[in-house]
């Protein structure tokens, strides 16, 4: 099994410490930063969220492989920079106002991370000017608004009018998602894609910035 195969298998498991070491030992052995970050941490990350899409794993999993993967990243951050390789993009996200969740977002921004974007979180309990004012300052490509209480979920029209209203308008998308959330609701508020849950937003992610 190849360093980057090893990389992919020990951080399905949630194996922190093994991968730290396996992606010195592939720096070590000369191999591109890129190619450690996407075709070892980011292809297990990949496996982990299809897994969890079937309810193959489940939240406990997919947060120690997060975990592994964030050491990986720890290393292998400042050889990726040095080779210019930059994040696909990056995403804000946050819970609207009101709203106190963030396990859901939580879950979200790791997936994103996994998928290979910057991740910008703002928190919970975010008023709409916060989310763009975010995106605005780092670039966004993408806003990502949770909520978990359908009394909140209405905030999301105000985030909705405030990115239709502001200088990033037509330029940074925004995804919506949590428990009360329907492709429905996300057609009414007028925002770009809705995603069932974390796994998925990642791919939403993606494919709205392709």
């Amino acid at each position: 099994m190849s360093v980057l195969e090893q990389i992919s298998e020990n951080l399905q498991k949630g194996k922190a410490n093994d991968v730290k070491v396996l992606v010195q030992q592939a720096i070590d052995e000369g191999t591109e930063p890129g190619s450690i970050l996407n075709d070892g941490l980011l292809a297990g990350m990949a496996i982990i969220g299809a897994k969890f899409k079937k309810n193959e794993v489940y939240v406990p999993e997919v947060l120690v492989a997060a975990r592994a993967m964030k050491f990986g990243t720890e290393i292998l951050q400042p050889h990726l920079a040095a080779a210019g390789v930059k994040p696909i993009g990056s995403v804000v996200v946050g819970t609207v106002k009101g709203d106190l969740h963030d396990i859901g977002k939580n879950l979200v921004s790791m997936m994103l991370e996994g998928a290979g974007f910057n991740v910008i979180d703002i928190g919970i309990d975010q008023p709409a000017e916060n989310f763009v004012n975010a995106a605005i300052e780092n670039n966004a490509a993408v806003i990502g608004a949770s909520a978990l209480l359908t009394t909140t979920m209405t905030n999301m029209k105000e985030v909705a009018n405030a990115v239709k209203a502001s200088e990033i308008a037509g330029k940074t998308k925004l995804m919506i998602g949590g428990a009360p959330v329907t492709q429905a609701f996300c057609d009414e508020i007028g925002a770009d894609g809705y995603a069932a849950d974390a796994a998925s937003a990642a791919d939403l992610a993606k494919s709205i910035i392709a």
